[in-house]
């Protein structure tokens, strides 16, 4: 039995950046050992344990092997014969696929560090395919890092979208992801992954509307708008329901359209993406409310972000009702 810390302890430590959680692989034991080492079980679908002192997960190294669509359709294989690489090929990026041992030795059979040194984003392996959730995390990724995506990954990205595979992805699984994003360091950088790989016409094309066709970003007022919209709110730290509020104002049913959304168009969106509560109402406020302030349609992000500040309209959004 062996064990190792793996996947995003390993990339956040190589980054310079806190180790939030550690997570560890463990090679060559079975849920029987463990238990009786003391380790408390934890895992519904595959074998996870806590340990008993430090609480931090234990997973035993296992294969997976996709039996259905969806991030949900797999058999899990795990037992001391499955080895480190084997846990290892199964992870979505080279960059989550690193491990270190107890002396600290790097383990890297997929070259991520090396991915993580000039900004890469890829695959680890053409399993990638089989959890459309892995579009999302790069894209994520992509946000939060401002790393480029590999061109053979954004191929498989596009080929996925085409063949139909991310028609399994669950909508509060999208949210969670998406709204991961919104939070990150360039959410725009989320939403032109998504737009390249044709994810975001089937997710949110009122956004799709404003790449071209390659995902690019057209440079015109409305998508200065929007993505200074994000930059801005960035920068103040504004909290998700702002953030969602700003982007939602922005989107149109057609390109050429010069009315914003409604109240009842920012609930069906919000509805549609799966966004809590506070999220639909400080969306359904701001377009309530938006040609109810002299020019606050033509107004820059950063007056808009102040003008619902002010109302205190994300904690309390009766007081403008």
């Amino acid at each position: 039995m062996k064990s190792y810390v793996v996947g995003g302890a390993v990339r956040d430590e190589l980054l310079g950046l806190p180790v939030r959680d550690r997570d560890h692989v463990v090679v060559g034991s079975t849920p029987e050992e463990m238990v009786r080492l003391g380790y408390h079980p934890v895992g519904r679908d595959f074998p996870v344990f806590l340990h008993p002192v430090t609480h931090e997960e234990y997973a035993l190294a296992r294969t997976e092997r996709n039996t259905a669509r969806g991030y949900r359709g797999f058999t899990i294989y795990a037992a001391p014969d499955v080895t480190l690489e084997d846990d290892l090929v199964r992870r979505d990026l080279t960059i989550n696929a690193m491990a270190r041992e107890d002396d600290g030795g790097l383990i890297d059979p997929f070259n991520g560090a090396r991915d993580l040194r000039e900004g890469i984003l890829r695959h680890v392996s053409p399993a990638f395919v089989e959890d459309p959730v892995r579009i999302l995390r790069v894209a994520r990724f992509a946000a939060r890092f401002v790393f480029a995506i590999a061109p053979e990954t954004l191929a498989l990205m596009r080929r996925m979208v085409a063949d139909g595979e991310a028609d399994a992805l669950v909508a509060e699984r999208v949210w969670q992801e998406f709204s991961q994003g919104l939070m990150e360091r360039e959410p725009e950088r989320m939403f032109h992954a998504l737009a390249a790989c044709g994810l975001l016409a089937r997710l949110l094309p009122e956004l799709d509307l404003v790449f071209d066709a390659t995902g690019e970003l057209p440079q015109n007022a409305a998508t200065r708008r929007i993505m200074g919209g994000l930059r801005h709110a960035v920068r103040e730290r504004a909290p998700l329901e702002a953030r969602f509020a700003l982007l939602a104002l922005e989107l149109k049913s057609k390109p050429d359209d010069p009315r914003p959304h409604g109240p009842e168009d920012m609930q069906a969106i919000a509805e549609r993406v799966r966004a809590p509560t506070e999220c639909r109402d400080a969306a359904m406020l701001a377009a309530r409310h938006a040609h109810e302030v002299p020019g606050i349609v033509e107004a820059t992000p950063e007056a808009r972000l102040a003008l619902l500040e002010a109302g205190d309209a994300f904690r309390r959004p009766g007081r403008l009702r």
